[in-house]
């Protein structure tokens, strides 16, 4: 599976802080046989996530694109607005099972605003900016990702008896 890994930080972006995010979710995605084909770091301007977002996808440059922090409650945090602006379609499930696994570690996943849905042919999931929380959430919806980027493809299998 290919997968782009877009991390969203204003000092990121200006080199003021390393992001550890995106490095260790393309080391968990490595481990699990996936090419990590794309990676960048953009401040939290909705303009330019929706745009880079929309990019990957229209140009299918991966199955499976991940973003990584601004699913907060502070004012900057607008990763899950510039998602929603450009997927075609939404896909609750994925966002609600990772609060789910996420209150088992922590309360303040209550506050994540995380989302996932379908531009094209690409699978767009909101992971949070911690690298351990971003593994983490993305581990808690792993087992059906393949199947759903499968399915988002073309794949005319039938589901049943498949979990």
């Amino acid at each position: 599976m290919r997968v782009a890994i877009l991390t969203l930080s204003d000092k990121g972006s200006r080199g003021e802080r390393q992001d550890a995010s995106g490095p260790a979710l393309a080391a968990w995605l490595t481990e699990q046989g996936c090419s990590v084909v794309a990676t960048a770091i953009l401040p939290d301007e909705q303009r330019e996530i929706a745009a880079m977002l929309a990019d990957w996808a229209d140009r299918d440059r991966a199955d499976l694109i991940l973003t990584t922090g601004g699913t907060g409650v502070s004012p900057r945090d607008i990763t899950p607005e510039a998602t929603a602006a450009v997927v075609e379609r939404v896909i609750p499930g994925i966002g609600e099972l990772m609060r789910l696994r996420s209150l088992e570690v922590t309360k303040t996943a209550m506050l994540s605003r995380a989302m996932a849905g379908i531009r094209r042919q690409s699978l767009i999931i909101n992971l949070p900016g911690s690298p351990k929380g971003a593994v983490e959430c993305l581990e808690a919806v792993w087992q059906l990702i393949p199947h759903a980027v499968e399915k988002i493809r073309g794949d005319q299998r039938d589901c049943a008896g498949r979990f």
